[in-house]
């Protein structure tokens, strides 16, 4: 801070003895005029300290000094004018902005619905990794563990989620420096040309470098003559091998695909050999996701519609229970609804802060409502042309028979 008013101090400084310059250029000659004039002397030193001799054989450069000078003058007051600006925090310190404490990734591991199997999994890795790293800080023997893994299970299970949060626990015990999650699935590893996928796979490498590359249907990488997804498996081993104490992998995917996968490539065996399986959503944990999302956005579900949306879920769930997005499914219910029941606040002429909160009947069916009275219309078109096709047939048929027994 003293030396920026030091600089401060010596800019204006500069400002000054550039204006005494400037006014000894401009009165100069006035001065030198008067003190030979019968009227007596006129005395100004400090002008006549800094004011320069001029030269009488060359007058015509007296404008070019005077424009240089004021060139100078604007120049330095420029120069201070950032000063100023700089350091206008001096006068006026800004206020540092009070970031909130992060919560405990265990503590939020902890809040996630369902997942118990998946939570004691996640504690057990934790504590073995933790006592290792003593380990080996005191001097003993730690037994290698690997830190990769593989997450299995369906959509919307929560794998994502407890990736990053395992990219923190990571962080907190000291195994990686920065905790960051890089999500990436196929198509942000693979490249259209040869050499070209290396070059974007270590891209997204980089970025994940002190956290965790979480890679999202890993087994999409192993196809049948693929050169470009072996390419990105390639240099991913190569990277875990060059960085194993500041990098983890975690693949993710279908269950039964996943095992292929792994089991495709000695590599990939002999560094991923944890496995944690993510078990589907049941009814009570879906209800309940669809509630934290009610209560995160501000809605409130009315008592006899719960049991509807739970009906909803149970429907949705059995009709495709071979490719049910758990979490994801929910997600999409809650938006439906929610968009239904903006359509029924928007005829409201002032609606309450109440109505845009509460969720009623309506908005569960409202848009099967719209489909269904949309049906007897089709159909009544429908039923209209066919009609209308009948009746030419038989009018072309009866022309046809006048045609004939004309003929006749």
């Amino acid at each position: 801070m003293g030396r920026d008013l030091d600089k401060e101090l010596e800019t204006l400084e500069k400002i000054t003895n550039m204006q005494k310059d400037l006014l000894g250029g401009i009165y100069g000659d006035f001065f030198s005029a008067g003190s030979s004039s019968k009227s007596g002397d006129f005395s100004f030193p400090e002008l006549e300290r800094e004011k320069k001799p001029v030269d009488q054989a060359a007058p015509a450069a007296a404008p070019e000094a005077k424009k240089d000078a004021m060139q100078d003058a604007n120049e330095a007051l420029e120069e201070a004018k950032a000063l100023f600006a700089k350091d206008s925090n001096v006068s006026a310190p800004k206020e540092e902005e009070v970031k909130e404490p992060e919560e405990d990734p265990m503590e939020t591991l902890d809040k996630l619905i369902g997942l118990s199997t998946i939570k004691s999994d996640v504690k057990e890795l934790t504590a073995f990794v933790k006592v290792q790293k003593a380990r080996q800080e005191q001097g003993l023997k730690s037994v290698p563990v690997s830190l990769h893994l593989v997450f299995t299970g369906n959509p919307g299970t929560g794998k994502t989620t407890v990736a990053r949060i395992i990219a923190q626990i990571y962080k907190q015990i000291g195994v990686l420096s920065k905790g960051q999650l890089v999500e990436v699935d196929r198509s942000g590893l693979v490249a259209g040309y040869v050499g070209q996928t290396a070059i974007k796979t270590q891209e997204q490498i980089a970025k994940a470098k002190g956290g965790v590359l979480f890679i999202d249907e890993a087994y999409s990488l192993a196809q049948k003559d693929d050169a470009f997804g072996q390419e990105a498996i390639d240099t991913i081993l190569k990277a875990m091998e060059d960085n194993r104490d500041d990098f983890v992998v975690i693949v993710a995917g279908y269950t039964d695909p996943m095992k292929k996968f792994i089991e495709s490539n000695p590599g990939l065996k002999s560094r991923f050999n944890k496995y944690i399986e993510f078990p589907d959503y049941n009814i009570d944990e879906l209800e309940e996701i669809f509630n934290m999302n009610c209560k995160k956005y501000d809605y409130k579900v009315e008592e006899e519609v719960q049991h509807q949306i739970r009906a909803l879920i149970t429907s949705r769930k059995i009709q495709n229970i071979d490719n049910f997005a758990n979490a994801r499914e929910v997600r999409n219910l809650f938006e439906e609804i929610i968009t239904n029941q903006a359509r029924r606040i928007a005829t409201l002429e002032n609606p309450t802060s109440d109505d845009m909160m509460k969720i009623v009947l309506e908005d569960l069916t409202e848009e099967k409502l719209g489909e269904e009275e949309s049906a007897p219309a089709e159909e009544n078109a429908e039923t209209k042309e066919n009609a209308t096709a009948e009746a030419d047939s038989v009018s072309v048929d009866s022309e046809d028979a006048s045609e004939e027994s004309s003929e006749a």
